[in-house]
């Protein structure tokens, strides 16, 4: 039996200062701790192996659907509402693309970032290249203009991706970082062999990446404490084959992608949280391949979620579109399910939507967006969030999300429509919508037959209806683990 499947949660440590008592006979090789650990792995009730999810930054909203589109001018310049409030979906105050909820950094608007334009070195070009110090102090500044409150509690996501903080990922057109990296080392030491430089300007480009990354995000944690701070687009898998094989494309992370995801730990550890990107293509639109691209990249997410020394789960916001990327082409209902089904199903905090300027160009934009808002896109999110919300209450005492028994399944967090109606209201201009009904017993039976619970901070249990006290990882009060205990003493104290 392998005692590691405890976790970080459940760990039993025999310390180097305490003699070991070895059992008897032909088994001499285990201890005493060893032991006692192999009967706390039968009393799973006890002792749950699964980190704690932090809970949800709107209370009692265990999955969030948030509108990272600058559509303001829909309403404010066109005269069209698009009612998204209506719907449950989250925004920032006036259809904002920053503010209160969720705020999104771009190149030029947070610090000094390094990276090459057109050939042309901007702040030094190679994080190498760059003034630690500058990018600090001009991102305080950033901060405070951005993120007025000091109390900000929303995301705060950064989106720098020039380059990447892994030499081999730069590839393609970030092959700059690695020739620009090589030749500072080749200015520096003229003399040396060309294998040499390349070894060295790795080693340079990742070190100082590394440095670069986990300083933006101390800087961001000291100036606003609460806030969500993470890079967009991490973890990835480039899990992107489809277009070359699209008949046999599974979606599955390729093996040296989740590998080198964990050599990104120090990128995961100082991150409060996790904005991996389901962008999904037309291509894909409406296949078993779309739906296996956006569950291998959550699901290599959530995996990420759990890999660092944090007591808690790091919580997980995926970026997603409601048109196909590169596109104004509305996603159909298939893949909405693909895409905020998937996510909601796995275990994943939100769903962030984004989209450009382009949603509210014009009144003929803003009419399409309001349409299919109000069709199809809102429907489905207030069915997905209100589930989430049934299931977390029903299953979870209110202190847990709920998440898909099996990862490979297909179920999903939707309302049986047997059980409930989602009911519009139209007043003149205004517009509510609303859920109305209850489960079944159905609707229950299939619920813990389909789902478990991820619980908050501070509650344990399959259910998640007791309270966890504070520092106790092995909590070993169970008859079963008070019986083991008594055979054990028994067989070796003298």
């Amino acid at each position: 039996m392998d005692v590691s499947w405890y976790g970080p949660d459940c760990q039993c440590h025999q310390t180097s200062s305490s003699p070991s008592r070895t059992f008897p006979g032909s088994v001499a090789s285990f201890t005493l701790v060893t032991a006692l650990c192999l009967v706390l792995t039968l009393d799973t009730v006890q002792c749950n192996p699964s980190k704690q999810a932090v809970p949800p930054f709107i209370q009692n909203q265990p999955f969030l659907v948030i509108w990272n589109v600058p559509t303001e001018k829909c309403r404010t310049h066109r005269g069209v509402d698009l009612h998204l409030d209506n719907f449950q979906i989250i925004t920032n105050k006036k259809e904002a693309f920053m503010g209160g909820n969720v705020t999104i950094f771009y190149i030029d608007q947070l610090g000094k970032y390094p990276f090459y334009e057109d050939g042309i070195a901007v702040n030094g070009g190679c994080p190498q290249n760059a003034s630690l110090i500058e990018h600090s102090n001009k991102m305080a500044a950033d901060i405070q203009r951005y993120m007025t409150s000091k109390f900000y509690k929303g995301l705060a996501v950064i989106d720098w991706e020039e380059w990447r903080p892994q030499w081999v990922r730069n590839w393609g057109n970030k092959a700059i970082y690695r020739q620009k990296s090589q030749e500072l080392v080749q200015a520096r030491y003229p003399n040396w062999l060309p294998q040499r430089v390349l070894k060295q300007a790795q080693w340079e480009f990742d070190t100082t990446a590394k440095k670069f990354m986990t300083q933006t995000l101390r800087v961001g944690q000291t100036m606003r404490p609460t806030a969500w701070w993470g890079f967009y687009l991490f973890p990835d898998c480039y899990n992107y084959d489809y277009n070359s094989n699209f008949s046999t494309y599974t979606g599955q992370c390729p093996a040296i992608e989740i590998e080198r995801n964990n050599e990104l730990l120090w990128l995961w550890s100082h991150s409060k949280a996790l904005y991996p990107s389901i962008y999904m293509e037309e291509i894909l639109k409406s296949s078993e391949q779309g739906k296996n691209f956006v569950r291998a990249r959550v699901q290599e997410a959530m995996r990420v979620a759990l890999m660092t020394n944090s007591k808690y789960a790091l919580p997980v916001f995926v970026y997603s579109r409601s048109h196909y990327a590169y596109t104004f082409t509305p996603m159909t209902q298939n893949d909405l399910i693909h895409t905020i089904g998937e996510s909601a199903a796995l275990g994943a905090s939100a769903v962030i939507l984004w989209g450009g300027i382009e949603f509210s160009h014009t009144k003929a934009r803003c009419q399409h967006v309001q349409n299919y808002v109000r069709q199809m896109l809102g429907p489905y999110v207030l069915n997905v969030t209100i589930a989430a919300q049934v299931c977390s209450h029903f299953l979870c005492s209110k202190h847990g999300r709920c998440r898909r028994r099996d990862p490979e399944g297909n179920t999903y967090l939707h309302l049986n429509k047997r059980s409930f109606q989602i009911i519009e209201q139209t007043d003149h201009s205004s517009l509510r919508v609303y859920t109305k009904g209850e489960l079944s017993s159905a609707d229950k039976r299939q619920l813990k037959q389909e789902f478990i619970c991820h619980c908050y901070k501070g509650w344990k249990g399959k259910y998640c209806g007791r309270p966890k006290s504070p520092g106790l990882r092995c909590h070993g009060g169970s008859p079963l683990f008070i019986a083991a205990l008594s055979l054990l003493m028994m067989w070796f104290l003298p």
